[in-house]
C-alpha cells in the first residue's frame, strides 16, 4: 500500500492518535466510536502496546471489518483465531494479537470504549471453545 491508498488517506473529522506504532483515527457516532486502525507490518500486542497498557493481554473486545492484511489472535488458553481481509472480526477480550506478512492490517472497528463486549453481547473475557478456535473441543 502507497501513501495515496485511499485506506491509508486522513478520514475527515478524525481524532489522530498514535500508540505503540498503531495509528487510530476516532470519530464519535452516537453513544458509540467508530475506529480506523492501522497496524503495521511486524506489529504484535505484547512486545508493542504490553508495556504502555500494563497488562498482560489486550483487554478490549475488537468488533469490525478487516479491510486489509491479515491478523492472527491467541488466548491464554492456546485458542487462535486467524482473520484475512476482507472479514468480519469479532474478539473477546483477553488476548494477544500480530500482524502477519509485509502488509499493514486494516481495521475499521466499532466500540463502545469498555462497555465494548457487553453492548455487543460477548463474553467479558474470553471463553474455552466455540467455532474458530484451533484446538478448541467443539462439545464444550
Amino acid at each position: 500500500m502507497s501513501a495515496s491508498d485511499p485506506l491509508l488517506a486522513p478520514v475527515k473529522g478524525a481524532e489522530r492518535r498514535e500508540i505503540g506504532g498503531v495509528q487510530m483515527e476516532v470519530v464519535r457516532a452516537g453513544s458509540g466510536r467508530v475506529k480506523r486502525v492501522i497496524y503495521r507490518p511486524g506489529f504484535r500486542w505484547s512486545k508493542d502496546m504490553k508495556g504502555i497498557v500494563g497488562t498482560d493481554l489486550c483487554m478490549h473486545a475488537h468488533v469490525g471489518f478487516l479491510v486489509s492484511g491479515q491478523i492472527h489472535i491467541e488466548y491464554a488458553d492456546g485458542c487462535r483465531l486467524e482473520f484475512s481481509a476482507p472479514q468480519v472480526v469479532a474478539i473477546e477480550p483477553g488476548h494477544d494479537g500480530w500482524v502477519v506478512g509485509t502488509e499493514p492490517a486494516v481495521l475499521v472497528e466499532f466500540d463502545f470504549e469498555g462497555e465494548t463486549a457487553r453492548r455487543f453481547g460477548m463474553p467479558e473475557d474470553h471463553r474455552h471453545g466455540g467455532a474458530g478456535h484451533k484446538g478448541a473441543d467443539p462439545t464444550a
